[in-house]
């Protein structure tokens, strides 16, 4: 959440822990590669801890990762129907991944995987293609009808309605990745200014100084229970919009 030193944007700086290159492409491991590994072993651990040793009366971890999985369920239920039931590991995995990332980025020196707008564009492309592949593989050239929506009179469907479907499809992942990156980078950028504020102020002699730092002080004390919410916000609405799309591949035109 908080790097060292006061320059709010040092803690997105990519560290390389690893030097590695195949030919001219650097894979070389980064911090950021390193806190994926630590999301994905902390939602391993998790699932491991609540689901190995399953009863009729479920434990504290049992139950949380049981309304974890009605919830999303539910989620793809009223969004895209009982057919998008198919597509439960996909948006499980991504919005549980997603969360545990963000919740992870809070913690004070870790580094939040989300606040890279690369991570959120990879995330967003996986269901940009999923949407195409699978409406194409199920639809055929009914998938079109996506972009020739019922009911409009054709003139205005060939002039107006269906240039702005084909943009608004094609601008998908820009809206789906740029909404996640750009709430997680602000909110910890507005965290690190604050908390180097109250530092500063601390600091610097002078009583008035001294008694002005409790401002940000407590600016940053509120703000950290509002980013642990858009932390679970974000993950919840980034998971919302890939049913929303996943219903378009499984019923184009409606």
């Amino acid at each position: 959440m908080i790097a060292a030193g006061l320059d709010p944007i040092s803690q997105f700086d990519l560290h390389t822990l690893a030097e590695l290159k195949v030919g001219k492409f650097d894979i070389s491991f980064t911090n950021s590669a390193l806190m994926m590994v630590v999301t994905v072993a902390c939602v391993l651990v998790w699932l491991l801890l609540s689901t190995g040793k399953r009863s009729l009366v479920p434990g504290r971890a049992q139950s949380v990762a049981e309304v974890s999985y009605e919830f999303v369920a539910n989620m793809i239920r009223s969004t895209a129907g009982k057919d998008g039931l198919r597509f439960f590991p996909f948006v499980f995995t991504l919005f549980i991944f997603i969360l545990f990332g963000n919740l992870l980025g809070m913690i004070p020196f870790f580094f939040t995987i989300t606040s890279h707008v690369i991570v959120t564009v990879v995330l967003a492309l996986m269901v940009w293609f999923l949407v195409i592949g699978y409406g194409i593989y199920k639809n055929g050239f009914g998938f079109l009808k996506l972009f020739w929506p019922s009911g409009v009179p054709f003139i205005l469907k060939a002039l107006l309605v269906m240039p702005i479907e084909i943009v608004s499809f094609i601008s998908r992942p820009i809206s789906h990745s740029i909404r996640l990156w750009a709430n997680m980078f602000a909110g910890h950028i507005l965290l690190k200014l604050f908390a180097g504020f109250a530092v500063a102020m601390f600091a610097a002699s002078g009583i008035m100084t001294t008694l002005g730092a409790v401002v940000p002080y407590a600016l940053v004390l509120a703000l950290v229970p509002l980013e642990f919410l858009v932390a679970f916000v974000q993950a919840y609405v980034f998971a919302l919009l890939t049913c929303v799309y996943l219903s378009d591949a499984l019923h184009p035109g409606h």
